[in-house]
């Protein structure tokens, strides 16, 4: 009888690899969904806090009103607070890009000098890939979501519940 060898077959090597491989095209599009949605959330908290942000600058600074996203951050580190740097936000917010979504602030109605409303989005930066939708909101709060599309407005959008 001939010697017996230690270790693996070609052929049992393979099927593990199969097995990974299986195992690896069923996770990666639960794992890339997870991801979506965490983004998603992101943005959604992101509008929230801008929502806040917007108020509070437009409290602090009642002869100018609401404003664009940049002047809701900081100057620099400590932040010292101005009209044009209020320090409501991060300075990640205020650059316009976060987790996947980019973000606008932009003040609208202009009444004597001062900016009575804005309007708020956040746009996936891949759509289907780093967001399924659009999500955006103004002064009265509320957040509105437009699904598989980019460009949200309070008038295109569905409430999100």
């Amino acid at each position: 009888m001939g010697k017996r060898q230690k270790g693996f077959s070609l052929i049992e090597l393979l099927i593990v690899v199969a097995i990974i491989l299986i195992i690896a095209a069923i996770a990666i599009p639960n794992l890339m969904r997870a991801r979506m949605s965490a983004n998603e959330s992101s943005a959604v908290g992101s509008i929230r806090t801008i929502n806040t942000a917007e108020v509070s600058y437009a409290t602090t600074y009642t002869d100018i009103g609401f404003t664009a996203l940049p002047s809701l951050g900081p100057n620099a580190n400590p932040c010292s607070p101005s009209n044009t740097n209020g320090c409501f936000i991060d300075s990640v917010l205020a650059s316009g890009t976060k987790e996947g979504y980019s973000f606008t602030a932009i003040p609208t109605n202009a009444s004597n000098g001062v900016n009575m409303g804005y309007s708020s989005t956040a746009d996936p930066g891949s759509l289907n890939t780093t967001g399924t939708g659009s999500f955006c909101s103004d002064q009265s709060g509320v957040i509105y979501y437009l699904s598989g599309a980019i460009g949200c407005t309070t008038a295109t959008g569905s409430v999100l519940q």
